[in-house]
C-alpha cells in the first residue's frame, strides 16, 4: 500500500479555516499570491504548454482547448495510478503550487466559477476520440479495466437498432410533453436510457432533413463533432459559435481546416474572466427549424457517462410569405427573447440566423428563455439577463402559494464560484431573492428564511462513479475557492439519482427549482448552462443600480401556467409514470428528492488535491499533477 498523501479536510459545517488546511493526513497551504488571484482567476485555466505541445505532435494532452481539471482527468485516464504504484509519493506538493503560467494565452476563464468544461478542453484527441454508443449493458462496480474504458471512448461507431429508432420517433411525437430529456449513458441498465438522447439522435435524419446548423458551445472537438452528424449531413454548412481567443482560437480554427463547410463566430468577451458557456444548437431543415438547449460540451466525454440535460423544441414550421414581424410568437415570448439573445452577440453572421428565426412559427413553445450575456446593465436592461431576469419571470408568471416561505430552493450544478465571506454577500441576498420571487404582490422574505439545498457531488460520489476519479475533471471546484467559503459547505447535499439510474453518472447538468416542504410539488424548474457563480448569474453593483455579468449562459424555465396548470405547481414525476391524460402535471426531475445532506465524513469533490486513501471503480487513485 502506498502511504496516504496529505489531503484537505472539508467537512460540511466546519467554519474553522485551520481545520480545512490541517486535515488528518497533514497540512495544506496556499501561497498568498494564489489567494489574491482567486477572486477572478483560477487554476482551471489552460497552461501555455498545451497548444505548443500539441503542435509538436505530443499526445500527453488533448489537442483542443480545455481547463487544468479536464487535463488532469485526461492524464489520469491515460496514465492511471494504481494503489501499489511507486510513483505516488508523499512528497507531492500542494496543487495550488503546481500552476503553470497562463500569460499570453488570452483565456478569459474565471475561477472555479466556471465549469468543468474548462477542464475538459485539453485532453488528447488520440485517446479520447469518440465513444461507441451501443445500447449500454450493465457493468459491475469494480471492474472495467482502463483499457476497456479507453476502447469505449475511442470507438466511433454508433449502433442503433430499428426498435431504438422507433422509440426516438415516438419520443419526438408527444411522448414527452415537457420536451426535457437526459443524455444516454453507457454502462447503465438499458431501461434507464429509454427516452434519453445521444447527440447522434438529435442530429439524425429522423429529426429533419438538415440544410445547415449552428453550434454554440464552450469546449469543442471539431473532428468529433463532425462525426456526430450523419454522413449525408457532414458537408452541410456548420457555424460554430465560441469564445476562444489568441492561441486557443488558432487551435480551434486549425481543427476545422479539413472542413470547408465550417465557419466561426467569436463571441465578444470584453469583461475579464468571462466565458462563452452557452450550449445551444440551431438546426435548419427543409421541413422547418429546431432549437436545442442543453448542458453538454461538444466532446466525447460529455456524451458518454455523465448526467446531462436537453430541451428539444418542437419542429417550427416556416411562416407564410408576407407574415408580420410579430407572427409566430409564443405566449412565453420565446421567439423575441431568442432573437434578443442572439442580437447581443452583435455579429453579422448571426444576423442570418436571426432572419431565419423571424421567418418561422415558434408559437408552440411552452418554456421561457433565460439567458446571460456579458455586460454592465442598468435601468430596465437589468431585467433582461441573469438572476434578475428569473426574478422578473417569476413575479409575472408564477402563482403565489400559501406559506411559500417554507418551500425550499434546490440548486444543482457542477462548478462553484467565489460566494464571498458569508451568505449575505450574494447567495442568501440578491440570488435568493430572485429565486423566491412569485407573484406581483409577494413581500420579500428575510434573508435565508427559505431553506436552500445545494446538490454537489461528494468525493465518494466521484470515486464510485462509472468513470472513477477522472469524472472529477468536470467538477472544477478548487481548493483555493473552497477554503475561503467553508460556510457554504453546510448547504451541500449528495448527488443521488436512483430515479433515473444515474447515481454513478456524475452530473454535468445544472438545475434549479422551488419545491413544497414535502418535496412532492414543484413551483418551477430550470435547466441551464449556468453554474453557481456570480460570473454566470450576475452580481449587483453600485448599490444595486447595476448588474454585472461576465459570461454567456442559456437555459429554459418550466412554469406550470405555461402548461395550462392553474394550481401553480407540477407534481414531482417518477421515472415510469402510469399512462394518464394529465401526465403534463408530472415533471420528471432527474435526481432523487428530497436530497440527502452531507454526513460528517462527506467532503465536496475538490479537483486539485490528491485522493489516495481508496481506489476508484477502476482501481486507480487521483493525483492531479
Amino acid at each position: 500500500m502506498v502511504a496516504p498523501v496529505a489531503r484537505a479536510s472539508l467537512f460540511p459545517g466546519n467554519r474553522n479555516k485551520n481545520m480545512l488546511q490541517e486535515g488528518a493526513h497533514g497540512k495544506w497551504t496556499v501561497s498568498s499570491s494564489d489567494e489574491s488571484a482567486e477572486e477572478d482567476s483560477d487554476s482551471e485555466k489552460p497552461s501555455t504548454s498545451t497548444l505548443s505541445d500539441a503542435a509538436r505532435g505530443r499526445t500527453s494532452e488533448p489537442q483542443y482547448p480545455c481547463s487544468e481539471a479536464r487535463k488532469a482527468a485526461h492524464k489520469r485516464k491515460t496514465s492511471p495510478l494504481k494503489l501499489t504504484d511507486e510513483s505516488l509519493s508523499t512528497e507531492i506538493p500542494p496543487a495550488a503550487k503546481q500552476r503553470t503560467s497562463q500569460e499570453g494565452l488570452g483565456w478569459c476563464l474565471s475561477s472555479s466559477d466556471e465549469e468543468p468544461e474548462d477542464q475538459q478542453k485539453h485532453a488528447p484527441k488520440e485517446t479520447v476520440k469518440e465513444e461507441k454508443y451501443d445500447a449500454p449493458k450493465e457493468q459491475s462496480l469494480n471492474l472495467c479495466k482502463d483499457d476497456k474504458l479507453s476502447e469505449n471512448l475511442k470507438a466511433e461507431e454508433y449502433n442503433e437498432t430499428s426498435s431504438e429508432a422507433q422509440d426516438t420517433w415516438d419520443l419526438l411525437n408527444g411522448g414527452n410533453p415537457f420536451r426535457f430529456f437526459l443524455t444516454k449513458v453507457s454502462g447503465i441498465e438499458r431501461s434507464y436510457n429509454s427516452g434519453a438522447l445521444h447527440i447522434k439522435d438529435i442530429l439524425s435524419p429522423l429529426f429533419g432533413t438538415l440544410i445547415s446548423s449552428a453550434q454554440f458551445n464552450y469546449c469543442i472537438d471539431v473532428g468529433w463533432l463532425v462525426r456526430q452528424y450523419p454522413q449525408e449531413f457532414r458537408k452541410k454548412p456548420l457555424l460554430i459559435v465560441h469564445g476562444e481567443k489568441r492561441e486557443s482560437k488558432a487551435e480551434l480554427l486549425a481543427q476545422a481546416r479539413p472542413y470547408e463547410n465550417i465557419s466561426f463566430c467569436q463571441a465578444k468577451l470584453d469583461i475579464a474572466f468571462g466565458t462563452h458557456h452557452t450550449k445551444m444548437m440551431l438546426l435548419l431543415y427543409e421541413e422547418g427549424l429546431r432549437v436545442v438547449i442543453h448542458t453538454s460540451n461538444l466532446i466525447a466525454e460529455d456524451w458518454h457517462q455523465k448526467t446531462q440535460g436537453i430541451w428539444l423544441s418542437p419542429l417550427y414550421p416556416r411562416l407564410p410569405k408576407g407574415a408580420t414581424g410579430s407572427s409566430g410568437e409564443s405566449e412565453t415570448n420565446f421567439k423575441s427573447d431568442l432573437i434578443s439573445y442572439l442580437m447581443a452577440y452583435n455579429s453579422p453572421i448571426l444576423k442570418e440566423w436571426i432572419d431565419l428565426i423571424q421567418e418561422h412559427d415558434l408559437s408552440e413553445t411552452s418554456v421561457y428563455l433565460l439567458g446571460s450575456t456579458p455586460g454592465r446593465y442598468q435601468g430596465s436592461d437589468k431585467e433582461k439577463w441573469g438572476h434578475l431576469r428569473l426574478r422578473k419571470l417569476l413575479k409575472e408568471h408564477a402563482l403565489s402559494i400559501p406559506a411559500q416561505e417554507s418551500w425550499p430552493l434546490v440548486g444543482q450544478f457542477s462548478s462553484i464560484g467565489s460566494m464571498g465571506a458569508d451568505g449575505s454577500k450574494w447567495l442568501c441576498s440578491e440570488f435568493q431573492e430572485s429565486l423566491v420571487a412569485a407573484g406581483s404582490g409577494v413581500t420579500p422574505f428575510l434573508k435565508c428564511d427559505v431553506p436552500i439545498h445545494l446538490v454537489y457531488p461528494t468525493v465518494n460520489n466521484v470515486r464510485q462513479s462509472l468513470e472513477g476519479y477522472p469524472a472529477g475533471g468536470s467538477l472544477p471546484y478548487s481548493i483555493q475557492t473552497a477554503q475561503k467559503q467553508l460556510w457554504l459547505h453546510s448547504y451541500f447535499h449528495k448527488w443521488s439519482a436512483e430515479v433515473s439510474g444515474r447515481t454513478r453518472a456524475i452530473p454535468h447538468i445544472k438545475t434549479y427549482m422551488r419545491l413544497s416542504p414535502d418535496f412532492q410539488k414543484i413551483a418551477w424548474f430550470l435547466v441551464t448552462s449556468a453554474n453557481l457563480s456570480k460570473a454566470a448569474w450576475g452580481a449587483l453593483e453600485k448599490n444595486g443600480s447595476q448588474l454585472m455579468i461576465r459570461s454567456y449562459e442559456l437555459g429554459v424555465l418550466f412554469l406550470p401556467s405555461a402548461f395550462g396548470l392553474d394550481k401553480g405547481y407540477f407534481h414531482v414525476g417518477g421515472r415510469k409514470l402510469p399512462e394518464r391524460k394529465d401526465s403534463a402535471t408530472y415533471f420528471p426531475v432527474p435526481y432523487d428528492l428530497p436530497p440527502e445532506q452531507y454526513g460528517s465524513k462527506d467532503q465536496p469533490w475538490i479537483w486539485n488535491i490528491p485522493y489516495t486513501d481508496a481506489p476508484d471503480t477502476h482501481g486507480n487513485m487521483w493525483v492531479p499533477s
